[in-house]
C-alpha cells in the first residue's frame, strides 16, 4: 500500500513538474532576448539588434540609404540637412545635435535600440557606445566602391533588405559600367576642386572626391594630388597650369554658410585661361550628393547621373 502511494505522489510530482517546465519554456519563448547581428565595422566589433526600431543616424549617406529602403529612424542631426533629405526637418524627428557635437542628453532621453555613426563622429564612439549599440558606416574613400557594398550589406543584415539593396546595386553597377565607357570614348581629362569662400582646394585619385576617377573612369590631370579629408589647398595659378579640360566645382559654402559663392570666386582672369573655361566644361556639382551624403544609394546613382551628363 506504501508502495502505491509513493508511485503516486511520484507521479503527480513528476506530472507537475513537466507542467512547470512547459511553462518555464513557452514565457522563455514569449521572452526570449531579441536575434542580433554582429557587426564589424572600422571602429570594433558590435552586437546590434535585428530589426531595430529606435534608430539615431548621424551620417547623411546612411540617412539617405535607409530612406530609400523605406527604414524609419527617430533621430538625427538636423543642421545642414541635405535639401532632398528636408523631410527629416519635421518635428516627427527627434534633434540629436549637430555632426560634429551630438547632444548626448537628447540621446539619453531617446535610448536608442542602435545608433550609426561616420568619420565626424569617430572619436566620439566610447561615449555613444555607453548610451546604445554604435556602429560605423561611413565611406573609405580610398576604396569606394567595395566600402559602399559593405555598408550596404551590413544594412541588409541589420534590416533584413538585401534583396532590395541587390536590385539597386545591380543598377547602379549597371550606371557605372555605362559611364567608364562613356569616360574611356571621351578621354576628356579633369581637376576636382572644393570652393571654401575665395578659397580652392583639389582632390585627385583615392581622396575624398576621387571616385570620379577611380570608379567612374575620368582622367585626373594630376596624378599626384596629395589625397587628403580636406584636399590639397592649391592656387587658381595651379589651375592654370594644370590647365584641365574639364573643372568640377563642389561648393562648400552653398551647404555649410547657405550661400553659394563658388562661381564668382572660381571663374577669374585667371581660370578663364584654361580649357575648362573656354570650351564651357566648368560643372558645378551638388554639394548636397558631394559633400553632405556620398555614400548613399540615392546620393551614389545621382553622381553617376552629373558625372555621365557633364560627359555628353
Amino acid at each position: 500500500m506504501r508502495k502505491i502511494l509513493l508511485f503516486s505522489i511520484l507521479g503527480m510530482l513528476m506530472i507537475f513538474a513537466a507542467a512547470c517546465g512547459e511553462e518555464s519554456d513557452a514565457s522563455g519563448a514569449d521572452s526570449g532576448e531579441q536575434e542580433t547581428v554582429t557587426v564589424s565595422h572600422e571602429l570594433g566589433e558590435t552586437d546590434v539588434p535585428k530589426n531595430p526600431e529606435n534608430v539615431v543616424v548621424f551620417d547623411f549617406g546612411t540617412l539617405d540609404t535607409l530612406d530609400q529602403l523605406g527604414i524609419e529612424v527617430t533621430g538625427i542631426p538636423k543642421g545642414n540637412i541635405p535639401s532632398y533629405l528636408g523631410k527629416y526637418e519635421s518635428e516627427d524627428y527627434e534633434n540629436v545635435g549637430s555632426l560634429k557635437e551630438p547632444d548626448f542628453d537628447k540621446l539619453a532621453q531617446i535610448d536608442p535600440d542602435l545608433i550609426i555613426i561616420s568619420g565626424r563622429q569617430a572619436s566620439l564612439y566610447d561615449q555613444l557606445e555607453e548610451i546604445a549599440p554604435t556602429i560605423h558606416l561611413g565611406v573609405d574613400t580610398t576604396r569606394y566602391m567595395e566600402s559602399f557594398k559593405e555598408n550596404l550589406t551590413t544594412i541588409g543584415s541589420i534590416f533584413d533588405k538585401q534583396d532590395e539593396i541587390d536590385q539597386e546595386l545591380q543598377e547602379i553597377e549597371q550606371s557605372i559600367a555605362d559611364l567608364n565607357e562613356k569616360a574611356s570614348s571621351s578621354n576628356t581629362n579633369a581637376l576636382i576642386v572644393l570652393a571654401n569662400d575665395d578659397k580652392i582646394s583639389a582632390y585627385g585619385p583615392s581622396s575624398r572626391f576621387g571616385l570620379i576617377h577611380d570608379v567612374f573612369g575620368v582622367p585626373a590631370v594630376d596624378e599626384g594630388i596629395e589625397a587628403s579629408t580636406h584636399g590639397m589647398n592649391v592656387s587658381f595659378e595651379y589651375v592654370v597650369e594644370q590647365d584641365p579640360e574639364m573643372l568640377y566645382v563642389i561648393d562648400r559654402g552653398a551647404v555649410v554658410g547657405g550661400e553659394s559663392s563658388a562661381k564668382q570666386v572660381v571663374e577669374n582672369e585667371l581660370v578663364e585661361k584654361t580649357k575648362a573655361y573656354q570650351n564651357d566644361n566648368i560643372v558645378y556639382l551638388n554639394p548636397d550628393y558631394w559633400y553632405l551624403s556620398g555614400g548613399g544609394l540615392v546620393s551614389v546613382q545621382e553622381m553617376l547621373n552629373e558625372i555621365s551628363g557633364s560627359l555628353d
